[in-house]
């Protein structure tokens, strides 16, 4: 099915939002919806018109979100909210290599701890894990970046030191 109508309804949705990357990503959410209805979506006498009807119904979803967004950018109402893309510094993109270089659970436990500046208890109901286990989550997290961290902050050091422990 996503051979035969993919690209027919991406071409469609890209006609109707202008946005390439946003029709693509309507048609895959409509098509993970089939996913997780995979017994109704079988007996559907024409599945694509389904999948169209989803998948306009997610375009549209997230054009109003933005308009909302937009006004309330507008009004005055958020503080902090930059238009764009913000500058990436040099921290910046060191602080998600290091992230990146994290276990998936743990990289999730330290973003929405100390990035989403969530309490330990949500971060904990948010993954579906115990308190104790975000805690242990991100004090591993914590040491795995400050040593990538010091590592990238001084690549000749880390360098030295390598060599110095096969010694």
């Amino acid at each position: 099915m996503y051979a035969a109508s993919a690209a027919r309804l991406v071409a469609q949705l890209f006609a109707v939002t202008a946005n390439y990357a946003e029709a693509q990503d309507a048609v895959q959410e409509a098509f993970v919806r089939a996913l997780t209805r995979s017994g109704r979506f079988r007996q559907l006498d024409n599945p694509e018109a389904w999948l169209r009807r989803v998948a306009l119904n997610v375009a549209r979803s997230r054009f109003r979100r933005q308009l909302r967004l937009d006004r309330l950018i507008r009004s005055g109402r958020l503080t902090g909210v930059e238009r764009g893309s913000p500058e990436l510094s040099p921290d910046h993109v060191a602080l998600v290599a290091a992230l990146q270089r994290l276990p998936r659970a743990t990289r999730e436990t330290v973003v929405l701890h100390h990035i989403g500046d969530l309490p330990v208890a949500e971060v904990a109901a948010t993954l579906g894990c115990s308190v104790e286990a975000v805690k242990t989550r991100l004090v591993r997290g914590r040491q795995a970046l400050a040593e990538h961290l010091d590592e990238a902050a001084s690549p000749v050091s880390g360098a030295a030191a390598g060599r110095a422990n096969r010694r």
